[in-house]
């Protein structure tokens, strides 16, 4: 028998698992595409903004905030000359100590070494070197002096190496010639490197010998150097950030710290290794540390190193530079400062722009993004649900009506059946066509009694088909799609619809671009989900007119160019017209200005400001065309301009039609519910 074994999928995602869900981010996307913002810039919003709705992540701004509030508090800690002054503390205390002792002897000697002491520089790291050969009189003292000399081997070494000091607190000096070993060893694999000669098996052993040295667990030797560059990096601004004698007194208690210590020639390489490796990291920039409480030297290199890496994750999660990606972002930087929840945001906004195009919402053309055809759909129905949930839901015609019913009167005749239709289905016809198709392709012809249906697997490159028969005899006969007519009618109901939507830059400057764009997407998805019989045509004119396809009315912008070419436009919508003589002719006109350009004989635009006769009687013969195609033409006007106002109280007189000076945020209820009123008849 076959044996099975059931576990963990390891082999790439998990097959099963529900596809990522973007849906709350494309509608928080739209809502600034519908805004009038271009989708390249709604989904850098998005980013900021974070997403919505079930996943509820943080965006980049809230991220940014706390890594801010994260600096200003690690500014806020303490002082950078915290060791120095715990140094000179120290000093004072031994010669205390060592003139107590000298007080009380009347001899020559004591007098001697109290005038030594007496001449001792005020730089503390001098006053050390000088008295790092004294002969003390003071157990005491002497017991200070070294406690002193300890405190800065371990601070210094702790600067460079974190945690370092805890590691030489008991003074055990077999401990300390480990870390000349250590240091050694590592600049002996660093030189290794920079020969060309190192492999990860050097790294390895170096690791198993003095890994518990490195806390933050390097995995190889760029890690590493990447780590002690850092700290060593922090170290020179903390110099750099103290007042010059500060500076001065510092470094010399440094070097005598390693001299003592017998590090200094190792330090030395190892600090010269590491600007060369690393020379990116800010050397020598000055922090500003505004706390109160004295920082010893490993806790403020802590505390600048940290500052740093805060400042370039700040630059890197502000995305303000030229080329900025979300993989820009270092990780890990984010993990130290923020923790792991950070972290999760951070993954789910990188998948959020790729899961939108991989899904097929966005797409790049030529570096640019742009929104596909499913995400204009998605769009354009969130702009019409904004559109019906304005509309009070007892008025008329506000909705579509679901019942199909019969278009006209049945002519006698048939024809084939299109998406759309509602016409009563021919159902001989089509079953006489199943029984045709059926027996060219040599199949059993339709068996008589009790008719039966079922669906059935349909053969390849056909569509679903529905099986007829008796239910209790085999045979039978598939209808096909393309089996299917439907009774023809005297009149048509689908309608021929023109959007005209003015482009010109002065709906930018009176706010309503945003909503006209809204409103049209909205008008696009009723005609093409709700109606699909109808005939759409979006059309933009600013100084030309030209046909809007609906991939680019979501991330449509604005001409800023002069002109409103009213003239063009009508030209454009009445060959749509034309096309459709059968069909019930809709126009609807979105403007805020009256007409300022026309198109010439030679078919270039003409702008005049005021507008030229020329441009009013062009324009107004183009309106007499329309009348005479029985085109009912609807004018909403976005402004109150004496000339417009003048302009469409004309067009209505020649015309007939009607119009609307609806507030811009109530211009697509007022397109909707025009539309609907129109195409079914009621004028």
């Amino acid at each position: 028998m076959s044996r099975y074994r059931y576990g963990a999928y390891e082999d790439g995602p998990d097959p099963l698992a529900p596809p990522y869900d973007v849906r709350d981010a494309l509608d928080a996307m739209g809502d600034s595409v519908l805004d009038g913002t271009r989708p390249d810039d709604a989904l850098r919003e998005l980013l900021r903004r974070g997403l919505p709705g079930a996943q509820n992540r943080r965006g980049l701004d809230d991220m940014l905030r706390q890594v801010r509030e994260r600096r200003r508090a690690l500014r806020d800690r303490g002082r950078l000359d915290g060791t120095l002054e715990q140094a000179r503390a120290l000093l004072d205390t031994a010669i205390g100590q060592e003139r107590a002792e000298l007080f009380p002897d009347p001899g020559d000697d004591a007098r001697l070494r109290e005038a030594e002491l007496d001449t001792l520089p005020s730089d503390t790291s001098q006053a050390i070197r000088r008295l790092s050969d004294y002969d003390w009189r003071s157990d005491a003292a002497r017991r200070t002096f070294e406690q002193l000399k300890d405190l800065l081997r371990r601070e210094v070494l702790d600067a460079q190496f974190q945690g370092m000091k805890q590691a030489l607190e008991n003074q055990d000096p077999a401990a300390m010639q480990r870390v000349k070993d250590m240091m050694a060893s590592l600049n002996e694999m660093l030189d290794r490197d920079a020969r060309g000669e190192h492999t990860q098996e050097d790294f390895d052993r170096f690791m198993g010998e003095y890994g518990d040295m490195f806390p933050d667990n390097p995995q190889n030797l760029e890690e590493l150097v990447d780590s002690l560059a850092r700290r060593a990096a922090a170290m020179d601004r903390l110099l750099a950030s103290l007042s010059p004698e500060q500076r001065a007194e510092l470094a010399g208690l440094m070097e005598q710290a390693m001299q003592d210590a017998g590090l200094a020639m190792e330090m030395t390489r190892l600090g010269d290794a590491l600007r060369a490796r690393r020379p990116d990291l800010g050397w020598g920039r000055s922090e500003q540390m505004t706390g109160d409480d004295p920082l010893g030297m490993g806790d403020a290199t802590t505390a600048l190193a940290e500052l740093a890496d805060l400042s370039e994750l700040e630059a890197a999660l502000g995305q303000d530079y030229p080329g900025a990606r979300l993989d820009d972002i270092d990780e890990e930087a984010v993990r130290r400062a923020l923790g792991r929840q950070a972290v999760d945001d951070l993954n789910a906004l990188r998948r959020i722009e790729a899961e939108l195009e991989r899904q097929g919402y966005l797409r790049r053309n030529r570096g640019k993004l742009e929104l596909t055809p499913k995400a204009v759909r998605r769009l354009g129905e969130t702009a019409l649900r904004r559109v019906f949930s304005q509309l009070t839901s007892g008025r008329q015609g506000d909705h579509d009506q679901r019942d199909a019913g019969q278009a006209g009167e049945l002519t006698g005749a048939s024809r084939e059946w299109r998406f759309g239709d509602e016409q009563p289905l021919d159902v001989v016809r089509t079953v006489s066509n199943a029984i045709r198709r059926s027996a060219m392709e040599g199949g059993p012809a339709l068996v008589p009694g009790p008719a039966t249906a079922k669906v059935v697997e349909p053969p390849p490159g056909r569509a679903e088909v529905a099986e007829l028969g008796d239910g209790s005899r085999p045979g039978g006969v598939k209808l096909g799609v393309d089996d299917f007519e439907v009774h023809e009618t005297e009149r048509r109901t689908g309608a021929a619809v023109c959007l005209l939507v003015d482009l010109s830059y002065s709906m930018v400057l009176r706010g309503t671009w945003a909503v006209a764009k809204q409103t049209t997407l909205a008008l696009h998805t009723l005609v093409t989900s709700k109606f699909p019989q109808d005939a759409i045509q979006i059309i933009g004119f600013s100084n030309y007119a030209r046909v809007l396809h609906p991939t680019e009315m979501a991330g449509l912008d604005w001409d800023m160019v002069q002109g409103t070419n009213l003239h063009h436009a009508l030209m454009i919508a009445g060959r749509h017209l034309d096309r459709h003589p059968d069909f019930e002719p809709i126009v609807l006109v979105v403007t805020d200005g009256e007409p300022t350009a026309h198109l010439r004989a030679d078919g270039r635009s003409l702008f005049d400001y005021p507008p030229s006769t020329d441009t009013l009687v062009l324009t107004l013969a183009e309106v007499d065309k329309m009348t005479r195609r029985g085109a009912c033409m609807n004018f909403f006007m976005l402004a109150e301009d004496r000339r417009l106002v003048s302009f469409v109280e004309e067009v209505a007189r020649r015309n007939g039609g009607r119009v609307f000076a609806p507030d811009a945020e109530r211009l697509g209820e007022y397109v909707v519910s025009d539309y609907l009123r129109v195409r079914r008849g009621r004028r």
